[in-house]
């Protein structure tokens, strides 16, 4: 990928330093306690379950073969017992007791460990959505849910397997590799060089491996992102896939993406396949051979330069903890898997940490109070750059170029034009959806930027084309976002009187009143189980629970069909009274009531004015009025006769 194709995303992906060492300083310190608890009941552990193999060494040559003293590291001889009977009942109950000890330790350090890690990665995880949810919508519209979704998901997951297994492990083969040298050195230094010879060897194989598959990790994380997007767009879009009999295009994709995952998959895979087992190989090389040395040594003597005394007690030793050597060292391969799929899901997970907000407040940020609804742009200009352009002759990059108006409370300013105008984007500058390149808006004489964005939005009423419900209740889609104090489960009676009060001037309520359970009703993910107008008129009901002193609608009837598009109207009308509003509409005779109609082209106001001066003016907004006015004209007179009647006889009144 070249620099200039890396999205933000990824280019404060590539500056993490050290992530897995940040995680630990950001997110670790809080949960210290359970890290060392279970570092603690790890070293333990550990410890206890070496003692079985030195007890019977001891017992052996001591008690049973009769060949030596009975001596056991770190205990005084005092303390021990002289008489071979209760040597071998203390030996029996050492052995007894290392277990239990290893069995009980091993238990606090898994529910410690797991209390870490799972502690973390939640704290993790909610900060990661946090911060995403502060984002500005730029970085949205350059990045794709899926891979949003994959770093929330699958990197938080992976960081959760490290912290659980790998660390722990981590510090439970240092543990027994320290703890075995440690003693096979105290019996026997010689033999001990032998048994370790494949430690330095299987430090460089995995220094070679980490270096090998780092790179690997990295782009298998980046391409399980590309897979969720494929997935997520495609059960996104089922009806669309269905009607437009694209379901072999849709596999073809998704398999494209899954295939591309099994590649990257395999090549590490493919390393690991040489690895893991050659690890095993060291390992049990290094066991072999005590075994073989250690053999010879009992039966023919010290072979070759050794010089030191072996008994059967200290071979048996030597063969046990060889053993438990094996193991750990063979999980070297899991641990250094875990590490580096780690390591890339982290730099993914601070890399999201690390895009700036740049739509935030200031810190001298101002409430704005009881609002009236006074609304000012002041040549104001945006484009997708994060400076003013320098040179004019590069304003075609600007999608809203030197827009002035003012709107005074309680009026309507409408916005028309073509497709790509620059409309939407427009008001979205008001909701600081996205902050202005130069100029500025005010709000009641305050520039937008001066105030707190919980106060802004919440004084701003939004209802779009494109109407977002949550999967759940009718009701609890009403009232989202209001009441945040409420507790959801249990509904107070005010509130749902304020519920259904919305929805009747939202023209819902009768058709609410009419499903099975009425407000209680889910309505399945986005609301799929109502109607494009049913959704419509939800998302208004939302609005006007919200009150808010300034309305911005963006072409809030333009999916429906004329019938619904009345009643959602007249619900409209009402919402407006009294409310500085701002209509995008597709349909001009919905706004040419309106005090102001601004027409849009190319990102600038062409045309202003009332419905009648701008008709007088014969520019474009008369071309276009003419254009819809000569579709109603050109219909059947006795169909536009019924239509009329029929719009009274429903109480709609007798306007046009």
């Amino acid at each position: 990928m070249t620099a200039e194709e890396e999205n933000v995303f990824d280019v404060y992906r590539d500056q993490v330093d050290r992530p897995l060492s940040r995680l630990f300083r950001e997110y670790g310190t809080d949960e210290l306690h359970w890290l060392v608890l279970g570092m603690v009941a790890n070293v333990v552990a550990r410890v206890a379950s070496l003692v079985p193999p030195v007890v019977l060494g001891v017992a052996v040559d001591a008690v049973f073969a009769g060949d030596g003293a009975y001596t056991l590291p770190l205990l005084p001889d005092a303390w021990l017992p002289t008489e071979s009977a209760a040597q071998f009942r203390f030996s029996a109950a050492l052995i007894v007791g290392s277990f239990l000890t290893t069995a009980v330790f091993t238990w606090v350090y898994g529910v410690a460990a797991n209390n870490f890690a799972h502690r973390v990665m939640h704290a993790v995880r909610t900060d990661s959505f946090e911060k995403m949810q502060r984002l500005d919508m730029t970085f949205f519209d350059d990045k794709q849910t899926g891979e949003v979704m994959s770093v929330l998901n699958n990197d938080a997951s992976n960081l959760e397997v490290f912290l659980d297994n790998a660390l722990q492990n981590s510090a439970r083969l240092g543990v027994m590799i320290l703890g075995i040298a440690a003693v096979l050195f105290y019996y026997n230094h010689e033999l001990a060089l032998v048994t370790l010879t494949a430690v330095p060897l299987m430090v460089l194989f995995t220094l070679w491996f980490m270096r090998a598959v780092e790179p690997r990790y990295v782009e298998q994380r980046s391409v399980v992102g590309d897979l969720n997007t494929a997935l997520e767009n495609a059960l996104s879009g089922v009806e669309l896939v269905k009607t437009s009999n694209t379901e072999d295009h849709e596999t073809d994709r998704v398999a494209n993406a899954s295939y591309d995952y099994f590649r990257q998959t395999m090549s590490i895979l493919r390393l690991n396949y040489l690895y893991r087992p050659g690890m095993e190989f060291l390992a049990g090389l290094a066991f072999a051979v005590t075994f073989v040395v250690g053999g010879v040594w009992l039966s023919a003597g010290p072979p070759g330069p050794f010089t030191s005394t072996l008994t059967v007690g200290t071979f048996i030793t030597f063969v046990f903890l060889t053993q438990q050597f094996v193991a750990p060292l063979a999980e070297v391969s899991n641990i250094v898997d875990q590490y580096e799929n780690a390591k890339a899901s982290s730099e993914r997970v601070f890399g999201l940490m690390d895009v700036p907000v740049r739509i935030a407040d200031d810190e001298d940020a101002v409430d704005l109070g009881e609002v009236a609804g006074r609304v000012a742009y002041d040549d104001v200009s945006f484009g997708y750059t994060e400076t003013p352009l320098e040179d004019p002759a590069d304003a075609d990059e600007y999608v809203v170029d030197g827009v002035s108006f003012e709107a005074e409370p309680g009026e309507t300013v409408a916005l028309v034009g073509p497709t790509g105008a620059g409309k939407s984007t427009l008001l979205k500058l008001l909701l600081r959806l996205y902050d202005v390149t130069e100029g500025e808006i005010r709000v009641d004489g305050h520039d937008i930027r001066d105030v707190t964005l919980e106060s802004l939005r919440s004084s701003v009423g939004y209802v779009s084309q494109d109407t977002y419900l949550f999967d759940g209740t009718i009701a609890e889609n009403i009232r989202y976002g209001r009441f945040a104090g409420v507790d959801h489960d249990v509904e107070s009676e005010e509130l749902r009187e304020r519920v259904i009060e919305a929805a009747k001037a939202a023209e819902a309520h009768a058709f609410i009143d009419a499903l099975p359970e009425g407000y209680d009703t889910r309505i399945g993910e986005r609301g799929v189980k109502l109607s494009g107008g049913q959704r419509q008129r939800i998302a208004i009901a939302r609005t006007v629970l919200q009150d808010p002193a300034i309305l911005v609608l963006d072409e809030a009837t333009s999916a429906v069909d004329t019938e619904t598009e009345m009643l959602i109207q007249r619900s409209l009308d009402r919402l407006s009274e009294e409310r500085t509003t701002f209509a995008i509409a597709h349909r001009l005779s919905t706004i040419r009531d309106a005090d102001t109609i601004l027409v849009m082209e190319d990102g600038a106001v062409v045309e202003r004015g009332t419905h009648e001066d701008l008709i007088d003016a014969d520019g474009l907004y008369a071309k276009l009025w003419g254009v819809q006015a000569g579709e109603i004209e050109g219909l059947p007179e006795e169909f536009v006769e019924k239509a009329r009647e029929r719009h009274v006889d429903r109480g709609y009144g007798n306007d046009d």
